[in-house]
């Protein structure tokens, strides 16, 4: 496989063929993220990406899974991407689900009737970077969208056919915001009513803006017990149709699988436990992005 430049992927796509048909994000303005740092975004041609495509019909036939990386897939031209979709369907016929990433930039740019082309296609789950649904802290990290864009573009990908997972972020408004942080983001992933919910905690990369920030005292992490409380409020105000609310990744202190309405009210017992100290946290040597 022919890769460029660091590969990012969700959690849940580890074992997935991962085909990268875009390089880099085209925004890569958000404070808090270091992955695609100093790299030029670009589509990559047609001929690298077939090539990839015929090595995985070689190679991968265990994987049941593609994830088409990078942060920016669906910003490839809608016939060149239909094309690309087309091909994994005609040569990895034993592939079960197509997923991406997707930003409000890509989204807007889409039809509704041309993600529901994708949809047709194979693409069926895509991942949204909501991190936050506090309008001062996402235009302060940099997003470039307003919650309310978040909602919309979220809502036309669920009206496409779509399964949306999307990932919020722990501690990123800091301490002063911290709980507004979390009823706000509550509010804008009750609105959207997607699939999945993972949140993960911050942890600061070096030589990001928001890393600058801390150094310079302009901003305080949230230590462990603070964290789990904003993780509580967020919950609290969340409400799912049907959805998975998971906090399993490494970054997290307490490791959640819950699934909506169902569990929710257990799991805030659950946190109220941790926050009283009747439920070990993971030591801060186990955590990691």
């Amino acid at each position: 496989m022919h890769y460029e430049g660091n590969i990012i992927r969700p959690p849940s796509e580890a074992h997935s063929i991962l085909l990268q048909i875009t390089v880099g994000c085209s925004h890569n303005k958000c404070t808090f993220c270091g992955a695609y740092k100093g790299e030029r975004f670009k589509i990559k041609s047609d001929t690298i990406i077939m090539d990839d495509i015929s090595f995985a019909k070689r190679h991968c036939k265990r994987q049941r899974r593609v994830f088409l990386c990078d942060g920016d897939a669906l910003i490839v031209p809608q016939k060149r991407l239909l094309k690309i979709l087309s091909e994994i369907k005609n040569q990895l016929p034993w592939v079960t689900r197509v997923g991406t990433y997707a930003n409000t930039k890509g989204l807007r740019m889409k039809t509704l009737e041309e993600l529901k082309e994708l949809r047709e296609q194979g693409l069926t789950i895509i991942y949204m970077g909501l991190e936050t649904g506090d309008d001062l802290t996402l235009k302060s990290v940099g997003k470039g969208a307003t919650s309310e864009h978040m909602i919309e573009m979220g809502k036309k990908a669920k009206s496409a056919g779509f399964k949306i997972s999307i990932t919020v972020l722990l501690g990123l408004a800091g301490k002063q915001r911290s709980q507004l942080h979390a009823r706000e983001t509550g509010r804008v992933l009750s609105a959207i009513d997607p699939d999945y919910v993972g949140a993960l905690s911050l942890m600061l990369i070096p030589g990001t803006p928001l890393y600058q920030d801390y150094e310079a005292g302009r901003f305080t992490l949230l230590n462990a017990h603070e964290l789990l409380e904003e993780l509580r409020t967020m919950i609290e105000h969340t409400e799912l149709s049907n959805g998975l609310f998971h906090s399993n990744h490494a970054s997290n202190y307490l490791p959640i699988k819950a699934t909506f309405p169902e569990d929710k009210k257990g799991t805030i017992h659950l946190i109220d436990e941790a926050l009283a100290g009747r439920v070990n946290l993971k030591p801060e040597w186990m955590r990691a992005l």
